[in-house]
């Protein structure tokens, strides 16, 4: 089995304490010489500074190529602009460009009067600017606000047409959800990397809240395992093996690039890594 490029997402830490979560997330994850990694950014902009603040840090003490997640909400176009051309001064070079969730207590996304109206839009303008690795969102089961789901092929071809050079999807639980996705997407002309984005369950009940909010199916057969598996005082055993399992079954279909959603809890996913074989590197220099 080919051993694939790994990237990990962090989010940026709003206390103290959630400041030495990450920091640990990011010394136990370094050693297994990711790809990139990616750090989020709040609904409604809400950690622009602090997002801003961990890519750098990020960058600077870790030597990581580090992403930096860019949104729509609650900015003008000036502002976004701003905020990207900050990042370029930093040696940051690429964006993952999102339209972003709605500010906290509002329904739906409303854009900025002086805003990006949409993801393509901010696409359009960062690639623009001529310096960007732009990745962008993608949704192997309907977004939430989407009519079916040609209306997500259709809408990541526009992405990619207007500038983006791969996209990284939302989480799902089978193999079989993220093939499909591919291959319509193949079908539509689109090909850019389309990079499978992996949820390591931690919590099961925290799993199913995140499926419940993006609109993630959730199998029956996996409802019942973990509920099992909770009740026998297995459910770490069982996450290893459902995650380990979905990748090794992602890999045989040639998926090269796995990007590891670790939400700042990096243990599960650095077991996930050494079943498949990524470990970290060893120096041989002092070794007699």
């Amino acid at each position: 089995m080919a051993t694939p490029r790994i990237s990990f997402e962090f989010f940026p830490p709003s206390s103290l304490d959630a400041s030495f979560r990450l920091w640990d997330t990011v010394q136990t994850l370094q050693p297994l010489k990711p790809d990139y990694v990616s750090v989020t950014y709040g609904a409604g902009g809400t950690t622009r500074e602090l997002t801003h603040e961990a890519v750098t840090t990020i960058g600077k003490n870790y030597g990581l190529r580090v992403a930096a997640h860019l949104t729509c909400v609650d900015a003008s176009r000036a502002e976004t602009l701003e905020i990207a051309e900050a990042y370029a001064e930093a040696g940051v070079t690429d964006i993952v460009a999102l339209r972003g969730d709605a500010p906290k207590g509002a329904d739906r996304f409303v854009p900025h009067p002086d805003g990006f109206a949409n993801s393509v839009e901010l696409v359009e303008a960062l690639a623009a600017t001529g310096k960007f690795n732009i990745a962008v969102g993608a949704y192997p089961e309907p977004h939430p606000e989407a009519a079916h789901q040609q209306a997500d092929v259709d809408w990541l071809k526009r992405k990619i047409d207007a500038g983006a050079s791969r996209a990284i999807t939302q989480f799902f639980f089978e193999a079989e959800t993220f093939l499909r996705f591919r291959d319509a997407c193949a079908a539509a002309g689109i090909d850019a990397p389309i990079v499978p984005g992996i949820l390591p369950i931690i919590s099961w009940d925290g799993a199913r809240r995140f499926a419940e909010r993006c609109n993630a199916y959730v199998p029956p057969r996996l409802e019942e395992a973990f509920a099992t598996a909770i009740r026998d005082g297995r459910e770490d055993l069982l996450a290893l093996t459902q995650c380990t399992v979905l990748c090794e079954r992602l890999i045989q279909e040639g998926v090269e690039d796995l990007h590891f959603y670790t939400l700042n809890r990096p243990t599960m996913t650095r077991d996930v890594c050494f079943a498949l074989g990524i470990v970290p590197e060893v120096s041989l220099q002092n070794v007699a």
